[in-house]
């Protein structure tokens, strides 16, 4: 055989031989696929029901029912109230909130794959409204929803058959369907697999909402629910499990090191996907859309409106890990913040140590005063009687929260970076400006205690009056400054007024 012909049959081999190794791993693959195939809805333990019926544990968040347990499936009886009520959305300000079970989110319901789940749902008489249910994990008209309408003092009744394992949202459908949700009618259902979950140290129920107020993020006092900005999308608040501090400070998620948690995260919408994070960790395991498959080693997944996703991660080292929607400005500007702290010993070959709260969470972090004086603050105000002492008290927490990171706690600043706070000669001159400053920025060169400066600080115009109010009067009667007091109305003076020039040497 002549050299070229040997050549050319050699290579006809060696395709014949990748060809037939490609379709091996492609079977291989396909018989993969199909053993890791659950059959959806169309296969499964759909048997009768077995044993006497269940009636459903049903938790608040950040609670989560304990597994089934159960090897073959029962008849599981939900029963779930619509309670329409008014709650703080943040420190001092309050929502009339639709809720089911009494919370936002709703009631964590857990049930088994072939579960036949009889559902009652009770609106409470003195609801001013008509709701039903929709959940996502139903298989039938409206998820349940052309079933449950209820009106006040009324209750009704369906049943379903739990056919596709997955975590599930679950909400109003009662037109106008945007805003029952936007009003926080939402939760999650788990539809366990037959086999159930693996086995977790910790179980957490965390869902996003963005909420729609007549007034501005922190604008004190009761808040009416803003269509227009619902439409627009444009909400004021971004938030987990219903309020802002939800899952901070003295209510923040715990673990310990070197557990396993689970988080159950669902995004309840209306509006916004959420892209959630958490600060420090990374998800070992997620399953994407709340269904049977997941993704390993994740930093963020996206979660869509109306959607969910289950996340585990390992903890390794002890902290503050935070939780937020990494579309960032909801984080720290509109609420979407939590916090999980894990107590235990370090491990300097994992991560070296030095925990700095204050840069990311201000009076968000775990083991800082009360936020209640902002509250005493503002309802001080609302009636008139607001001290100077209440204003500061308020005014550290909000620093804390707003300022610390670039002027530092002690207010000395940066040095040859960000001008210092404390016993500042450039407040002492003119110290109402302090209210201008924060509402506008400031930039150019600006000369303090002798020494100049040339950096930019940003407007807070995102503040509200009383911020303003109670940090300016914070900062002129700390770190042998002046004295005195910023009120409400030099901030509103201060926010109509153009920017502080800063002029020759200042």
């Amino acid at each position: 055989m002549k050299p070229a012909v040997r050549f050319a049959t050699l290579i006809l081999a060696l395709a014949v031989s990748l060809g037939l190794s490609a379709c091996r791993n492609d079977s291989a693959q396909r018989a993969s696929d199909a053993a890791e195939d659950s059959g959806g809805s169309a296969k499964g333990d759909f048997g009768p029901p077995q044993g006497e019926p269940v009636k459903a544990v049903l938790t608040s968040p950040p609670l989560v029912p304990p597994a089934t347990g159960r090897t073959a499936p029962a008849k599981v009886i939900v029963e779930l109230d619509v309670v329409e009520k008014e709650m703080e959305i943040s420190e001092g300000v309050t929502y009339t909130f639709w809720t089911f079970g009494g919370t936002v989110p709703g009631s964590f319901i857990r049930v088994r794959q072939g579960d036949t789940v009889e559902f009652h749902l009770r609106n409470m008489p003195d609801s001013k409204m008509p709701h039903n249910i929709d959940l996502h994990g139903v298989t039938g008209p409206g998820g349940g929803a052309a079933s449950s309408f209820t009106a006040p003092g009324h209750q009704s009744q369906f049943t379903f058959k739990a056919l596709n394992a997955g975590l599930y949202v679950y909400h109003c459908a009662t037109a106008p369907v945007g805003m029952h949700i936007a009003n926080g009618m939402y939760g999650l259902i788990l539809v366990e697999p037959p086999e159930g979950l693996p086995k977790v140290d910790r179980e957490y129920y965390v869902m996003q909402g963005d909420f729609y107020t007549s007034g501005k993020y922190h604008d004190k006092g009761h808040q009416a629910f803003a269509m227009d900005k619902a439409i627009d999308e444009h909400p004021t608040y971004v938030l987990f499990n219903g309020r802002e501090g939800a899952l901070t400070n003295e209510k923040a998620l715990q673990a310990k090191v070197g557990e396993k948690v689970r988080l159950y995260v669902g995004n309840g919408g209306p509006n916004l996907v959420s892209s959630f994070h958490v600060i420090g960790e990374i998800f070992d395991k997620v399953w994407y859309e709340g269904g049977r498959h997941y993704q390993e080693n994740v930093q963020t997944t996206l979660i869509p409106a109306g959607g969910a996703a289950m996340m585990e991660f390992h903890t390794e080292v002890p902290g503050s890990y935070v939780l937020v929607d990494h579309s960032i400005f909801r984080a720290f500007n509109k609420g979407a913040l939590a916090i999980l702290k894990t107590d235990g010993a370090e491990d300097k070959t994992v991560y070296s140590g030095k925990e700095v709260d204050e840069v990311y969470l201000g009076d968000k972090a775990v083991g800082t005063p009360s936020i209640a004086a902002i509250g005493a603050a503002a309802a001080a105000t609302a009636s008139g009687k607001v001290t100077r002492e209440e204003r500061i008290a308020a005014g550290k927490l909000l620093f804390a929260g707003t300022c610390s990171t670039c002027h530092q706690p002690n207010g000395e600043g940066l040095p040859g970076v960000f001008p210092p706070l404390a016993k500042s000669d450039f407040i002492a001159a003119e110290p109402k400006r302090v209210a201008n400053i924060m509402l506008h920025g400031l930039h150019g060169k600006v000369t303090v205690n002798g020494k100049d400066y040339d950096s930019v600080m940003p407007p807070m115009s995102q503040l509200t009056d009383d911020e303003v109010a109670n940090i300016g009067t914070y900062v002129l009667n700390s770190w042998g400054n002046p004295g005195g007091e910023i009120t409400r109305d030099d901030a509103k003076k201060a926010r109509a007024a153009a920017p502080v020039e800063t002029g020759p040497g200042h």
